[in-house]
């Protein structure tokens, strides 16, 4: 189904509050979903939307949570998302925020006790627009195997960075610990479709293409050893610093009528009072890199998409579409 983005957003909003969300709640998420499918990213836009539909129906998201954020030092920003959504409390912080990166060179925020976030680089893609180079982990629900183990001791522990260019899409990396996103060898599982070899292991602790043996198994990181240490250090910025649930303990984010209770860190950094000339270097280097050599720069296809997306809307399969329209058909009922 088409739909502009005002009609999606509409939706969404309305199914969000159907849901049992706050209207703080719902456009914080409303907005985060709709820049991932604008995106492209389909994987974690509407079709994941029903994810913190049901979440937030079941109770696992509580959708008029009120965010606690406390400011221990100048530049370090601390939130207990109190089990709501992990974008509120951030939507709350950015501003002062980039206020403290500019001032003091750099600012921290760390989050507890939140659901998942979703697409990561939606949170720096945002400071790279406010001129700012940022470096944001997260954690979930362990899925993922580490070194030397075969059971899943790590979420897929996504890293996002991104900085700013000049007249142009910032550089957004946004990229999991795990060889694939989960949510990857959920829809292989949905549309009986084998997954590659080196995504993933059974029960039983043998590689195997099967993803609903895989779901029953361990994700695998990608870059064998290499790939688990990034998602443990993923794992102590996100979960170990701010005192949010560890991977192990999170409880699962579709299942059940309780929060993963997870972790956010995101890094602030003011290139400027290092190098005020940083974002047309950024540029040029861009540029030289993907005309002279033909290297892929993340961000740029993003940036592209959502513009067409500006233009022309968004296409949705019409079960995802009528799912949403089931709880904003609540709403609409009140």
């Amino acid at each position: 189904m088409q739909l502009s983005l005002d009609q999606a957003k509409g939706l969404c909003r309305m199914a969000a509050l159907g849901a049992g969300a706050n209207e703080e709640a719902a456009q914080s998420l409303t907005a985060s979903i709709i820049s991932a499918e604008a995106e492209g990213l389909s994987n974690v836009g509407l079709t994941h939307f029903i994810d913190y539909l049901e979440a937030l129906e079941a109770g696992r998201i509580d959708g008029n949570a009120d965010p606690v954020i406390t400011r221990p030092a100048l530049a370090v920003y601390l939130s207990d998302a109190r089990g709501g959504l992990a974008h509120t409390g951030f939507d709350r912080t950015i501003d002062d925020l980039a206020k403290a990166a500019r001032l003091f060179g750099v600012a921290i925020f760390s989050q507890k006790n939140a659901y998942t976030c979703g697409a990561l680089g939606y949170f720096t893609g945002r400071l790279a627009a406010q001129g700012l180079v940022s470096f944001a982990a997260t954690n979930g629900p362990a899925v993922l195997a580490g070194s030397g183990s075969v059971k899943p001791v790590y979420c897929t522990n996504p890293m996002s960075f991104a900085a700013p260019a000049a007249d142009g899409a910032p550089l957004v990396i946004d990229q999991s610990s795990s060889a694939t996103a989960f949510v990857n060898i959920r829809k292989a599982a949905e549309d009986s479709k084998k997954i590659p070899e080196g995504w993933a292991l059974d029960e039983s602790g043998n590689p195997t293409t099967d993803p609903a043996a895989a779901m029953k198994g361990a994700m695998l990181a990608f870059g064998g050893q290499r790939g688990a240490n990034i998602a443990l250090m993923v794992e102590v910025l996100a979960a170990g610093l701010s005192g949010a649930n560890w991977s192990l303990d999170a409880p699962w984010f579709s299942g059940g009528p309780d929060s993963p209770g997870t972790g956010l860190f995101v890094l602030a950094v003011e290139p400027k009072l290092l190098d005020p000339d940083f974002e047309q270097r950024m540029k040029d280097q861009l540029d030289r890199l993907r005309r002279r050599y033909g290297v892929h720069v993340p961000g740029r296809a993003r940036a592209e998409a959502a513009e067409k997306a500006q233009a022309r809307g968004i296409t949705a399969p019409k079960a995802v579409v009528q799912r949403i329209s089931q709880f904003a058909e609540r709403y609409s009922a009140e």
